[in-house]
């Protein structure tokens, strides 16, 4: 597999069409990471990091759904940065996601965060993806 994050996003967004529960997806660091800034975000219900038979384990994670007329909270994942065209940005060319209701993730020097919190930092890192 050459982009591991576009498989976590894919499997994302795949569980929502089907109106999954809970979704599973290997895991690493970084899509620890994205996970955490998810859920405090407000897009997933909860998540679990799990052990299993590969080294790095397994993330299950919980979907948030409106309880009455029953729409995901997250409504699209975009992938930006890919490994054959990689988008960086600075902290002055900070993306807005439809309109700022969105959040942008963002791999940079401190850590991965969103858009928001490396514009209040002043730091720009690789764009990895669109939630909204």
């Amino acid at each position: 597999m050459t982009d591991p994050i576009a498989d976590y996003l894919t499997r994302l967004r795949n569980a929502i069409k089907a109106n999954h529960r809970v979704v599973e997806v290997p895991a690493s660091n970084l899509k620890k990471e994205i996970t955490k800034i998810l859920f405090e975000q407000g897009y997933i219900l909860n998540y679990k990091f799990m052990e299993s038979e590969n080294p790095a384990g397994t993330i299950k994670i919980a979907l948030k759904y409106d309880p009455i007329d029953k729409v995901n909270a997250i409504k699209d994942l975009k992938r930006v940065s890919r490994p054959g065209l990689r988008q960086y940005t600075g902290y002055k060319d900070m993306p807005r996601v439809l309109n700022g209701l969105g959040i942008a993730i963002l791999s940079t020097s401190k850590g991965v965060m969103t858009n928001k919190q490396a514009a209040d930092l002043k730091i720009g890192g690789e764009v990895l993806c669109y939630i909204y």
